[in-house]
């Protein structure tokens, strides 16, 4: 497989990496695996979080006795000193490592305060225990934001055949010689052609690596025989079949439908209701609607959202999905 440089962070990892959602569903067995496979292609690089409840602690295990073979990148939505701490602590238990190549502040959103978690990056960076600090948003203008702040040396974003509004994010971000993630190669699912969903990506000059979530070994071995270069008439057509099919009816989580009347966190409602449909990740995507402040059912339909959205989406019947889904 081919591999990039991950911006200014001078590390080699693989073009294509494994992304830690759906091992979630996994064995210890599949992931053992699912590390052999990404072994024998020469696929080095693995994301996972603190929020992806078993995942750090699957590929600690997986990974005993070839921990020196892999790039691991994890991440937190801790935003305070205290609480960043003592999640870095936690992800070295369970990644059971001594260091970790790349810590993300995670989720981050336009506003918030993230210096005492950023200040716990750079004390764990000091000490050793991790080599690296990024990024990760759904929010262009909060990683537009800091571009030039020399904090972070990776952003990470959602890019795929529906969701193009990073391009220019990402040109800014490789002319700063930041790594660039790309996260959410198939539209959280909806994009079923896997294979034509990471070339496309592939093909792009910018991005550095691109994390498509396996949960077991055959995902590896089909996402490391695709390769970048043109495509063909068939494949064209195809684009634009899926882009027709799936372009007034999938959240690209762009923010431009905030703020709702009454609060509701309106893609993030349709981010859980992917992780239920289509990862399958129901007992996990529930759990954390549940935490949400506004549920959906506190939708007064006054469609203010659907004036905002710049792909016409029917917003307020989406809400009432997401109630069946996850209130009912």
């Amino acid at each position: 497989m081919k591999q990039n440089r991950l911006g200014k962070t001078n590390c080699i990892v693989s073009r294509i990496g494994c992304g830690g959602i759906p091992i979630q569903r996994a064995t210890l067995e599949d992931a053992k695996k699912i590390i052999d496979a990404m072994e024998e292609h020469h696929m080095n690089f693995i994301d996972t979080a603190r929020g992806y409840t078993t995942s750090e602690s699957l590929f600690g295990k997986a990974l005993v006795g070839r921990r020196e073979k892999f790039f691991l990148a994890t991440k937190s939505m801790a935003r305070t000193y205290e609480e960043m701490k003592k999640d870095i602590q936690q992800s070295l238990t369970l990644l059971n490592t001594s260091y970790i190549d790349l810590y993300q502040c995670h989720n981050l959103k336009i506003g918030e305060d993230y210096q005492g978690a950023l200040e716990a990056l750079k004390e764990a960076k000091r000490e050793g225990k991790i080599h690296h600090i990024g990024i990760t948003s759904h929010s262009l203008e909060m990683l537009m934001s800091i571009l030039d702040s020399n904090e972070f040396e990776t952003i990470q974003f959602p890019y795929n055949l529906l969701e193009r509004q990073a391009e220019e994010l990402f040109k800014k971000a490789y002319e700063r010689n930041m790594g660039i993630i790309a996260m959410k190669p198939f539209a959280g699912g909806a994009i079923q052609d896997y294979s034509l969903g990471l070339k496309f990506i592939l093909n792009h000059p910018y991005i550095s690596v691109v994390i498509p979530g396996m949960e077991n070994e055959r995902q590896v071995h089909e996402n490391a025989s695709v390769s970048e270069g043109k495509y063909t008439l068939d494949e064209l057509e195809r684009i634009e079949e899926i882009r027709l099919k799936l372009n007034q009816e999938f959240c690209r989580r762009c923010g431009y439908c905030k703020p709702c009347s009454v609060g509701i966190d309106i893609p993030t409602c349709f981010i859980l209701e992917g992780y239920d449909e289509r990862y399958q990740l129901k007992e996990w995507a529930k759990s954390r609607y549940d935490q949400m402040k506004v549920p959906a059912s506190s939708c007064i339909e006054c469609h203010l959202c659907e004036t905002r959205c710049p792909y016409q989406l029917k917003i307020v019947n989406k809400l009432k999905e997401v109630v069946q889904r996850f209130e009912k």
